[in-house]
């Protein structure tokens, strides 16, 4: 079992810094040409792998062009074009209502305001978080997949299980300039090292700090049940 630093927020930094270290590469995986693609990849990608939704919208973004496109598109053809994706019946709903809303609504453009992204079909607070950042430049909260999730958890940042709460509590520890790239730190570590089910605490950068550590630990933080 690691020992997590003095404080939450000492512990936040740490994580950052060597995760940054590790990863300094890290970024979005979505592939997206305009602000409406990552508003589309982002809806698809709720309980669906970011690989394979990348792999649907190669062809999905060759065959629509726009929200006029999305918005009078046949409901049982765009749910046939989405259907390697997890509840793509109700994603296709999603999709071609929310483009509805911001043709009338918005111009046809995609909107810049959490209430505004929020009262679209489908899109809760995590997936305006990403359309913020990544297609405005607005930085508001941090998007808290399963990823951070889990990993928030494990390493002692917070004991909440939703991820709005969740959320609230990083950003009161996270350095406000590390919102954005706090959610892709985790994403990588999540997918190479602390996976779901067999996390490698072997080879872990932040083993020493972490209070969910195999190797003297007993609970995984994360779930609250025994290694």
């Amino acid at each position: 079992m690691g020992t997590p630093l003095e404080t939450r927020a000492d512990q936040a930094e740490a994580i950052v810094d060597r995760l940054e270290d590790a990863y300094p590469d890290s970024t979005i995986s979505l592939r997206y040409a305009n602000r409406l693609e990552l508003l589309i990849a982002v809806i698809l990608s709720a309980q669906c792998t970011d690989e394979r939704v990348n792999e649907e919208t190669k062809h999905l973004f060759e065959k629509y062009d726009g929200a006029e496109d999305y918005a009078n598109a046949d409901q049982e053809e765009l749910a046939e074009d989405l259907n390697s994706i997890t509840y793509y019946n109700s994603k296709a709903e999603y999709i071609r209502t929310s483009c509805e809303t911001i043709l009338e609504e918005h111009d046809g453009e995609v909107p810049d305001t959490m209430n505004e992204l929020t009262e679209l079909s489908g899109v809760g607070r995590k997936t305006a978080n990403v359309v913020l950042q990544h297609a405005h430049d607005i930085v508001e909260g941090i998007v808290v997949d399963t990823h951070v999730q889990r990993l928030s958890r494990r390493l002692g940042l917070t004991e909440e299980e939703r991820p709005e709460k969740i959320e609230q509590e990083l950003m009161e520890i996270v350095p406000e300039d590390d919102w954005q790239q706090f959610t892709h730190l985790c994403i990588d570590h999540g997918r190479a090292t602390c996976t779901a089910r067999n996390p490698d605490c072997t080879d872990c950068v932040l083993a020493d700090i972490c209070p969910s550590e195999k190797g003297d630990g007993e609970i995984d933080l994360a779930s609250g049940e025994p290694w």
